[in-house]
């Protein structure tokens, strides 16, 4: 790999770490550092939107203010350059519950799932950025 290679690779897994902060953190106005303005984002698999960005952040914010416990991990992502885009496929697993403490046992309020994030990336002077993304679940269990 050339330095730049190495270089994109790790500027694009910091772009989807914030990715992951933003969401599990309320921080919208961070996504704002993960996809151009005019991205579409794809969350219909999960029973969410399709819109750009400002639907998708207004979205997030109304659902997930319900589930105020949340934690994303994602894996280590596939990266294809073309050019000065990238497409890239990581997994993820998420974690929601009602309370940001403990959910007793048997209590409803807990949802866990996983699957993988579509990203198509573009370099733009600010550094990479989102301009699209599909969530694909590929399972999901509820308490």
């Amino acid at each position: 790999m050339r330095e730049r290679e190495i270089a994109d690779r790790l500027e694009i897994g910091d772009l989807l770490a914030k990715y992951a902060y933003a969401v599990d953190n309320g921080d919208w106005a961070r996504l704002d550092l993960v996809f151009t303005a005019d991205a579409v984002i794809d969350y219909t698999a999960s029973g969410g939107v399709r819109g750009n960005r400002d639907e998708a952040r207004r979205w997030l914010a109304e659902t997930l203010s319900r589930w105020p416990g949340r934690h994303h991990l994602i894996g280590v992502p596939v990266i294809r350059f073309e050019g000065d885009e990238a497409v890239v496929t990581v997994s993820f697993t998420g974690t929601l519950t009602r309370s940001r403490s403990a959910v007793p046992g048997g209590e409803a309020g807990l949802v866990r799932g996983g699957g993988w994030y579509h990203h198509r990336l573009i370099r733009t002077p600010y550094g990479w950025r989102s301009r699209e993304l599909v969530e694909e679940q590929s399972w999901r269990v509820e308490r």
